[in-house]
């Protein structure tokens, strides 16, 4: 049975917005859960997807860091357009990293980093996770597992050289947190797998903020947006932003 794949999403709940950011290989679903709360809860959130996200994984290949980060702009664009001047941006993971860029390039009123990577991981260990996700992809559409082989064996044969340029976005942001000066909420799973926990260290001791918080979630694994410590999240989420001082 073939899976409807999930959406971007725009949840109408008020004048206060909140650009919501997925991650690498991930789309809206990581972040929607957190969007639904919010949306209750008083606040507009518009999720986008990134270029070869939420489709076949044989699209991702063809794109990059400067088509996700156009396709966050867009997302920033798409509030400010509808009359939202106050944004504040979460991101899970790569929506973390890009949450952080957003926050040292673009007027934002707080940053909600999850589980964002500051160290870069070799490139085979990223591409052994692009892998897998390709191959989950293909079982949800609900492929026969004779034609996923067949067609696993067709993607290995694609370069990606999206991963070289994911490697420098982050190490360009790292280069950069000192930048950030807006309120900032870093959001950690003590039990990520994915990344270097210490990433969110790095980016707490280097912000410039006046105004930060760190939190580790020590339940929590890397899609600490999906995980048992998801509802926590969601209200530490909320009381970080009520403190922020929104115009109205």
């Amino acid at each position: 049975m073939r899976i409807k794949m999930p959406e971007p999403f725009t949840f109408e709940g008020g004048k206060r917005a909140v650009l919501l950011l997925h991650g690498f290989t991930g789309n809206s679903a990581d972040v929607r859960m957190l969007g639904r709360f919010l949306e209750k809860k008083g606040y507009t959130c518009h999720a986008p997807h990134y270029k070869g996200h939420g489709v076949p994984p044989e699209e991702l290949v063809h794109t990059g860091p400067e088509d996700w980060w156009k396709d966050v702009l867009e997302g920033y664009e798409f509030l400010k357009k509808r009359g939202h001047d106050e944004i504040a941006v979460a991101g899970l993971s790569l929506g973390g990293v890009f949450s952080l860029k957003l926050g040292y390039t673009h007027p934002v009123k707080g940053i909600i980093p999850m589980c964002a990577p500051m160290y870069i991981k070799s490139e085979e260990v990223m591409y052994k996770g692009v892998l897998e996700y390709a191959r989950e992809f293909k079982k949800r559409e609900g492929k026969p597992e004779d034609q996923i082989e067949q067609e696993m064996a067709e993607f290995a044969k694609t370069p990606m050289k999206t991963l070289k340029s994911l490697q420098e976005l982050i190490a360009d942001v790292r280069n950069h947190v000192d930048m950030i000066y807006a309120p900032i909420f870093v959001v950690q799973g003590r039990h990520d797998k994915m990344i270097n926990i210490d990433s969110a260290n790095i980016i707490y001791n280097n912000v410039q903020s006046d105004v930060k918080k760190i939190k580790w979630y020590e339940e929590s694994g890397h899609v600490i947006t999906l995980d048992k410590e998801k509802d926590q999240l969601h209200e530490d989420v909320y009381q970080f932003l009520e403190q922020l001082n929104w115009q109205e």
